[in-house]
């Protein structure tokens, strides 16, 4: 690895995402394929590059992504954490931007697991009185 690569790791509900940044022009690879045609949604592309935007480093880096692991709004999520992550590791004077808009914060909130002897997590069977 040279040192112009910067990593970061991100993670959102299941979705597991490792980010590599490097300096150039601004294209972004997910999984191989063009970012454009892995987050089809306007919204999830709005939040993948949301480190970018907050930081103003829009197009000065190229980004590859290697995700795995839970939806498309779980992926975006862990893909936004890990880019925030690298950007940190490229310059730490960019904590207080991505700190500000809570890029750096693990969002903690997963799917509760369902219990035995009921139809979800929190549903229960309909009570009969009779």
């Amino acid at each position: 690895m040279s040192s112009t690569q910067f990593l970061g790791t991100g993670r959102r509900k299941t979705a597991v995402a490792r980010i590599r940044i490097a300096p150039g022009s601004g294209t972004i690879t997910v999984n191989g394929r063009s970012f454009e045609v892995y987050f089809p949604v306007e919204s999830l592309r709005l939040q993948v590059t949301q480190p970018f935007t907050a930081t103003s480093t829009t197009g000065k880096f190229d980004v590859h992504i290697s995700v795995a692991g839970g939806g498309p709004n779980g992926q975006a999520g862990a893909c936004s954490h890990g880019i925030a992550r690298a950007l940190l590791a490229s310059d730490a004077a960019l904590r207080p931007l991505l700190k500000t808009d809570k890029l750096l914060t693990r969002d903690s909130r997963m799917r509760e697991r369902k219990k035995y002897g009921q139809p979800g997590a929190r549903r229960r069977f309909q009570f009969s009185k009779r």
